[in-house]
């Protein structure tokens, strides 16, 4: 059945703006390919595309709950826009993504990689080249109050998930995700996590493209290094725990192998560089920053002199001052884990079964990744918007309000459906022209 878009005068409240997400599922032909994938004996009723399809269309409206269906069940609109043949209960995606398990995990995964391949992943411009950033971090996901399967107490000190995420590009699209045990701890699992994202990263960039790996302090470890070893355009930076070593060592250290500069009277910083030998790598570059303050602001001084100390372990050469500014931009990661347990409600997992909120998690980021394009191909026309936006990319949360949550209503005329939006809409072009470039 061929969707026409048509533009009228009327006032509407259904929710049109889903024929966005669903043009671009349908261009990426996402969820066809699971109808080959037996769950349950005998022919189901509702295919497994249609399950995956109903739940990204709860996700990409910031709905995370299956009671959530029963509100589009009977709507023909959603049915329509997502291109589903039966819209299931929510009796039938609980019991279905129960009955999954990870049988779906590697189709989502090329999901995910052909939609990546439709994105530009912008990369960070320094001396040595541009790379694309890659930031692997744990977010834990609080559950608290539940007796969900899984659930434990957090570094973050309640009951809940530690999830790893990896992100791709200043946009920050989700290349992968873990769903963990909330007293897990970070580097558990990471090397093997690592050699995943950095295939679906090369798949979906190219392998010719630079990567740069950042990571905080939690994963500074000998076995993440030595997955870098021998890795063409594969780089690493990640902030050292500095443990048991000592601020007047490295005071030391800095003062022999370091450039000064003051930046007041009784503030000095260091910056420089030394190697240190990894097992499984080899000699690598360690970076440092070095801050010894013998008075305050107002010159008053210390009895004994303040020592501040950040190092970091890196593969790329460029100078110190760059390496720590690359390592800053690294907290941006938060914000993207702020938007989806926020913005896309993804926070509480709504089943009891640890691999079926393994499978949510995995929905989730596909979902992730569908607002985040709708945002940054928002951006490519700024003529037609109707507010001035000077950003790189939309917080999801402004692209569900924006685009997914414009208004519509279907109507059947000469053997067409056409999806009517006002003309009050202050978003209707925008609108317009991300649905025609992917349908």
């Amino acid at each position: 059945m061929r969707l026409i878009l048509e533009r009228t005068d009327e006032i509407f409240t259904s929710n049109g703006g889903l024929a966005v997400a669903g043009a671009l599922m349908k261009s990426l032909k996402i969820g066809r390919s699971l109808n080959a994938i037996k769950i349950t004996s005998g022919e189901p009723e509702i295919s497994n595309q249609d399950v995956l399809r109903s739940y990204l269309g709860l996700l990409v409206m910031g709905r995370t709950n299956y009671e959530d269906i029963e509100l589009f069940r009977n709507d023909g609109m959603f049915r329509i826009m997502l291109d589903i043949r039966k819209v299931p209960s929510s009796e039938t995606l609980r019991q279905r993504f129960d009955a999954v398990r990870e049988a779906f995990d590697d189709a989502i995964s090329q999901f995910n990689i052909s939609l990546l391949k439709k994105c530009h992943l912008s990369s960070v411009a320094v001396d040595s080249g541009k790379y694309i950033p890659v930031d692997i971090d744990v977010s834990p996901f609080d559950n608290s109050g539940s007796k969900k399967e899984g659930v434990s107490w957090t570094y973050k000190k309640h009951d809940g998930y530690s999830p790893n995420f990896a992100y791709a590009g200043v946009e920050g699209y989700m290349v992968g995700s873990e769903l963990r045990p909330g007293k897990q701890h970070c580097q558990k699992d990471t090397p093997e996590f690592i050699r995943e994202t950095m295939r679906v990263v090369d798949e979906a960039c190219g392998y010719e493209r630079k990567k740069l790996f950042r990571f905080d302090s939690g994963n500074d470890s000998d076995e993440n290094i030595a997955e870098f070893k021998d890795k063409k355009n594969h780089y690493f930076l990640i902030k050292r725990n500095l443990r048991r070593e000592s601020l007047e060592g490295w005071l030391d250290i800095a003062k022999e192998n370091g450039e000064m500069k003051e930046q007041r009277p009784g503030k000095n910083v260091w910056h420089g560089q030394v190697f240190r030998n990894v097992k499984g790598y080899g000699a690598t570059r360690i970076v440092f920053k070095v801050v010894e303050r013998t008075t305050d602001r107002k010159g008053q001084a210390f009895l004994l002199p303040e020592i501040e100390v950040e190092t970091y372990w890196t593969s790329i050469p460029d100078k110190p001052e760059t390496i720590i500014e690359l390592y800053h931009q690294h907290g941006t990661s938060e914000q993207f884990h702020s938007e989806l347990k926020s913005d896309m409600d993804v926070e509480r997992l709504p089943s009891g079964k640890f691999q079926t909120n393994s499978l949510v998690l995995k929905h989730a980021m596909l979902a992730f990744n569908i607002l985040r394009k709708i945002g940054c191909d928002l951006l490519s026309f700024p003529g037609d918007l109707p507010v001035k936006l000077d950003v790189g990319r939309r917080r999801i949360k402004s692209v569900i309000q924006n685009i997914v949550n414009v208004a519509g209503k279907l109507a059947r005329s000469g053997g067409y459906t056409k999806l009517k939006v006002s003309t009050r809409c202050p978003w209707l072009n925008p609108f317009e022209r991300l649905f025609a470039s992917y349908c």
